[in-house]
């Protein structure tokens, strides 16, 4: 598993940075309503320009995860690009997940836990491996030239209340 925490300065291509006059149509909020759950997230905009992913997880009616999903136009990335998220969390684990091919049922799924401090946490996307519903897939880590989703996930098994403080994501190479 390659999450490395401040890695090297590298620059790379923003996917989505995070301010006060952020648009926020692109992103979708996907919760386990869908399948009967009653868990509920939001994504808002701080004062200070942050994207605020918050809300509950109820385990109720077979449920227990909330999502927050922002489509992209078929970015390229190769083996060597990484995703870069800077972010402050609650102390939960969270999910960051991508798909090549938003129709496809099934995500590229890497786990980050959060300190409740600023963190810049690196994720290769040839480490991310293929979940559907909460089960890994016996299919090969992501491997594809270009991806068309990202989302953060959270789904620990436990209801709780949760909040994730998103400043950007950028693609990198490393």
């Amino acid at each position: 598993m390659s999450i490395l925490l401040l890695a090297l300065s590298l620059t790379g291509d923003v996917i989505f940075d995070f301010s006060s006059s952020s648009d926020l149509r692109g992103w979708q909020i996907v919760d386990d309503g869908i399948m009967g759950g009653r868990s509920s997230g939001e994504l808002s905009i701080s004062d200070e320009g942050h994207g605020v992913f918050s809300g509950t997880i109820s385990l109720e009616n077979n449920g227990g995860f909330s999502s927050a999903r922002y489509g992209i136009d078929d970015m390229p990335v190769d083996s060597n690009s990484a995703l870069r998220i800077r972010i402050q969390g609650d102390g939960s684990t969270y999910q960051l997940r991508i798909k090549h091919n938003r129709r496809y049922e099934y995500s590229y799924v890497q786990e980050f836990k959060t300190t409740g401090e600023w963190q810049e946490i690196d994720i290769a996307v040839a480490d991310m491996y293929p979940v559907y519903r909460g089960r890994r897939l016996n299919r090969p880590n992501f491997n594809y030239d270009s991806m068309e989703e990202v989302t953060f996930l959270i789904g620990n098994g436990r209801a709780q209340s949760f909040r994730l403080l998103i400043d950007n994501i950028e693609l990198i190479t490393k």
